[in-house]
Formats: structure tokens, C-alpha cells, sequence
């Protein structure tokens, strides 16, 4: 059983690691004179065919026959799929106009509005530790994006972007683990990518000016749809069950100092003492609300 956590923990946190490379590549994409929307063309069109292609080989090498889909499970997640394709779509545009190690972390206001979302919806009135964890988020995102210095300016194109990412992304995971969950992973996988798709495709025809560069093709999009649509969807999938939702989510926030890190390094982005800080309040925000400090809470 230890090990069965363990092996799961292992999955997470790969998958949150490739998540949190995705960014920096993204800039270095723009670095060289890519669009966002040949960045996200090339991402989703690699990323379909990664996952017809383990599509077709479940069916082949699978000895249990996997359930397939119906049409209305078709629909459905192609419809929950559009969230996905508008996170990255603007995302991207976010990484484009601000640093990626504020991106993140304007991405990551998904924790509170998880909790707002599931409120409004599923009328759960969120308990006095996720109002405490909302609040420690805020705080960690005020020092994260440096907003103490009142000096210190962001491209509201950014944050606007930022913050319409952090909405879809939302929208992603609370549709995600409510459409189709009799047919397996994969095959959710690759309808809800279909449905980005028609995001990304619709997007890059009002967007893009004269033809795509292909050389996009070449440099970046295979690495991006690895990174970003094919590698990390099967990790989570494989290891949250393994772990628990509360324990995931806990090792899933290794995204945010993953693409910090990465934006520091690569990027040679400054982040100062008072941002690593609010990084940890916020991981320290997701680690509260996950956990269970009370049996009778539930």
C-alpha cells in the first residue's frame, strides 16, 4: 500500500514538473518570433495525434475491452474540452506581455476560485479551512507579483490574460471530473483535446497574420505538446488515484516553484526573496486545504 502512494506521488509530481516547464518554453518560442497562435496550433495538433496514437494502442494491447464512447459522452467533452484550449490560449497571450514567474502564479488562483466555483454550483459553503487557505493565497500572491512595490508595474494585458487563464482553467478541472468518468482517461483525454482544438483553430484564423511559419513544427511544438498536452494529463491520471485527491494536490503544486525555477534559470528572470515567499504561502494554502485536520469535517 505504501509503495502504491509512493509510486503515485511519483506520477504527480512528474506531471506537475512537466507542467511547470511549459512556459519558459513558451517564451523562448516568442524569443524567436513565433506566434501564440502557431504555438498553440502546433501544441494541440501534435498533442491529438499523441493521444490517437495511445488510443490505438489500448485498443490493441489492452486484454480488457475499454468502454467506449457515446456520442452524447463525445459531445460533453468536447463542450468541457473548449476550457482547456481557452487556457492555453490565454495563458500564452498572459506569458507573452508579463514574466513567467508571475504567470504562474496568476494562474494558480485557481485554488480560491475552485473553492467560489464549488460554492456557487454544488452549494457547498467551503468550511473555515478553505476560507483560511483563500485568504493565505491572497497574501502569497500579493508578495509573489511583487505588488508591495507600488513602484513596480505589470502590462494589464498580462494580468487580465493571467487572470482569464486562472477562470478556464477552473472550468477545466471541475468539468473534468464530472463528464464521462466511465470511459477511461485516454479516451476523455482526446475529445476534451478535440474541443480545445476548435478554441485554438478559431482563435489562430482571427489572429494569425499571413501564413503559419512551420518551422514551429520543428523547434518547439513537439516538446510543447509532450510538456503540455500528452505527458502530464496520462501522470495525473495514473497517480491521483493512487494517491488521493487531497495528497495530489499537494504534490501537484510543484508546478508553481517548477516554473519559477525554470523562468530563473533559463530565462534569467530576477525573483527576489519576498516572491519565493509568497510562492510557499500559496503551496502552504493548498497544503491546508487538503488536508484533513478534522475526522468529523467533511
Amino acid at each position: 500500500m505504501k509503495n502504491n502512494i509512493l509510486n503515485g506521488v511519483f506520477l504527480v509530481a512528474l506531471g506537475a514538473t512537466s507542467y511547470g516547464m511549459l512556459a519558459t518554453f513558451v517564451k523562448l518560442a516568442y524569443k524567436d518570433g513565433f506566434t501564440t497562435a502557431e504555438i498553440t496550433s502546433s501544441q494541440f495538433i501534435y498533442g491529438i495525434l499523441g493521444m490517437l496514437l495511445i488510443n490505438l494502442f489500448q485498443k490493441i494491447f489492452k486484454k480488457e475491452k475499454a468502454i467506449m464512447a457515446t456520442s452524447k459522452n463525445i459531445l460533453q467533452l468536447m463542450i468541457a474540452g473548449t476550457s482547456l484550449g481557452m487556457t492555453s490560449v490565454f495563458y500564452y497571450l498572459c506569458v507573452k506581455y508579463i514574466d513567467v514567474s508571475i504567470a504562474i502564479v496568476l494562474l494558480m488562483q485557481t485554488v480560491w476560485m475552485g473553492v467560489l466555483l464549488e460554492w456557487i454550483l454544488d452549494k457547498k459553503r467551503p468550511s473555515t479551512q478553505k476560507i483560511i487557505s483563500v485568504g493565505i493565497v491572497l497574501f502569497g500572491t500579493f508578495l509573489a507579483t511583487k505588488l508591495y512595490e507600488f513602484t513596480f508595474q505589470l502590462d494589464w494585458r498580462g494580468i487580465i490574460w493571467g487572470i482569464l487563464a486562472a477562470v478556464s482553467f477552473t472550468t477545466t478541472m471541475f468539468t473534468a471530473n464530472k463528464v464521462a468518468l466511465e470511459i477511461s482517461s485516454v479516451q476523455r483525454s482526446l475529445f476534451m483535446l478535440l474541443g480545445g482544438t476548435i478554441i485554438v483553430f478559431t482563435f489562430s484564423a482571427f489572429t494569425q497574420v499571413g501564413a503559419l511559419n512551420f518551422e514551429i513544427f520543428k523547434n518547439y511544438g513537439l516538446f510543447l505538446a509532450l510538456f503540455g498536452t500528452i505527458i502530464p494529463p496520462l501522470l495525473l491520471n495514473a497517480g491521483f488515484p493512487k494517491t488521493g485527491l487531497g495528497l495530489g494536490s499537494i504534490v501537484a503544486s510543484l508546478e508553481l516553484p517548477v516554473s519559477v525555477l525554470m523562468a530563473f534559470l533559463i530565462l534569467n528572470e530576477k525573483v527576489v526573496v519576498w516572491q519565493w515567499c509568497g510562492i510557499l504561502l500559496i503551496i502552504l494554502a493548498i497544503i491546508i486545504m487538503n488536508l484533513n485536520f478534522s475526522k468529523k469535517e467533511h
